[in-house]
């Protein structure tokens, strides 16, 4: 049997990653989403809670990982973060293992991998689709997020590969800041072309 063609789909924070990875699984595509696999790991009884709360105490609960305990623990303090990489890291990538053995008679599978040039995960997949949108957009739609200010987007962008070299980069790139119909038409197109 014929191992799928691993699609890496990524793309920097408010491009509109996790609604393109929306219209894959609607195009017939597996998708992997590594945060909802992260959130599944870290959530109520999920499999993280003892060694996160080894390595730092007092970040757990009943509701799993608190978010915003953590993050303070973590975010700004590369030691930490690399503690906490070091425990996150491997349980995902054994659960992406689980995805693509349940899906092995496909002929394509999407990995929607966040950080995929920043971490080295293109260097796994076989094709990598960027999305995009201009830069206006982006920032209207992450500054709506609950929660967001201008200075934590700056934090943020500032650990992510730019935008444009990131398009650069990429095999495909798909324009979230054109109607939702174009996009999904886009990725249904590139979808069947991948697939043959």
């Amino acid at each position: 049997m014929t191992q799928p063609r691993i699609v890496g789909l990524t793309g920097s924070i408010g491009m509109g990653k996790s609604t393109v990875a929306a219209m894959f699984a609607r195009a017939g595509v597996p998708v992997f989403d590594a945060d909802a696999e992260v959130r599944a790991l870290q959530g109520p009884g999920g499999d993280l809670l003892a060694p996160i709360e080894a390595a730092f105490p007092g970040t757990t609960g009943p509701d799993g990982v608190d978010r915003d305990r953590l993050g303070r623990e973590v975010f700004g303090n590369a030691e930490a973060l690399g503690r906490l990489e070091a425990i996150v890291h491997p349980a995902v990538a054994r659960r992406r293992e689980s995805f693509l053995l349940e899906h092995a008679g496909a002929p394509l599978v999407v990995f929607d991998i966040p950080l995929l040039f920043e971490k080295g995960g293109h260097a796994s997949v076989d094709t990598v689709v960027v999305v995009s949108a201009p830069e206006d957009v982006q920032r209207e739609r992450v500054l709506a997020r609950p929660g967001m200010t201008p200075e934590k987007f700056a934090q943020i962008l500032a650990l992510q590969v730019p935008d444009a070299e990131k398009r650069r980069r990429a095999d495909h790139v798909i324009d979230t800041g054109v109607p939702l119909a174009q996009t999904e038409a886009a990725v249904r197109d590139l979808a069947a072309r991948l697939a043959r």
